[in-house]
């Protein structure tokens, strides 16, 4: 028990210099991407478990049917399906897609693991990303979003892919619009300023027109807005910004 806690307590030490203090370099977003996960993509998930919360609202929000095709974009290690359980047995077919080759590994291993036969992995770029054959049912974002510089042309792709009618699942972090309108969150001005700031260390592009445009593209089904203590960092001061947003394509 105890070395068992000795032993998360170094891995958490180890996924905090990673994305505190680790040097992120390469030329393109999937070199740079991979050398930020390469480190700390088998202690992904438990240390994230605190960290990206709203995941769970987001699967209990986009209801699957019999038959349906589902995208998850940015998959990483592919956790976020599980919150589906079994459930997934009922889809056609479920894609999970990311360019990072490290957390790729992690979710291939998951899925041969827990025997989905209907799962297929692919490195795949989401801006670039285009489905074969037929438009699909449902596309999620899972703080994914704000990890890509064309976050707009994401979106867009995610719009084409769908079917009429087809929904899109987002939950992240963002910041809000200074004035943003009726029934929206409004948040300080240290919160616009500083989280951007921050977020930014880690390569994560947090905008004030991440969800306006959502609502532009897609018909609003549901919204959910909130604002977290960041976990392991109980003196911190600033809470984080998370949205979950569920679209249906109009």
């Amino acid at each position: 028990m105890f070395s068992s806690r000795i032993k998360n307590f170094l891995s958490d030490l180890k996924v905090l210099y990673c994305m505190a203090a680790r040097p992120i370099r390469g030329e393109t977003d999937a070199e740079r991407l991979e050398a930020f996960y390469v480190h700390q993509a088998d202690s992904y998930d438990r240390f994230r478990k605190k960290l990206l919360t709203g995941r769970d609202d987001l699967m209990r929000s986009v209801e699957p049917h019999e038959g349906e095709v589902w995208v998850d974009m940015g998959c990483g290690t592919g956790a976020n399906i599980e919150f589906l359980g079994d459930n997934i047995r009922c889809l056609k077919k479920l894609y999970l897609l990311d360019m990072t080759e490290s957390m790729l590994k992690v979710a291939r291993k998951r899925v041969e693991k827990l025997h989905w036969d209907n799962v297929e992995v692919q490195c795949v770029d989401a801006t670039a990303w285009r489905p074969e054959g037929e438009q699909v049912d449902v596309i999620l974002f899972s703080y994914s979003l704000t990890m890509i510089p064309d976050w707009f042309a994401a979106i867009d792709r995610a719009y084409e892919a769908l079917k009429p009618g087809g929904r899109i699942g987002v939950v992240d972090f963002y910041i809000a619009r200074k004035f943003p309108g009726k029934k929206r969150m409004r948040q300080s001005f240290s919160t616009r300023w500083f989280w951007p700031i921050w977020f930014s260390l880690d390569n994560l592009y947090l905008s004030s027109d991440i969800l306006p445009y959502l609502t532009r593209k897609f018909e609003e089904v549901s919204l959910l807005e909130r604002a977290d203590r960041m976990p392991y960092c109980p003196i911190f001061w600033k809470k984080m910004p998370r949205f979950v947003f569920v679209g249906k394509k109009k």
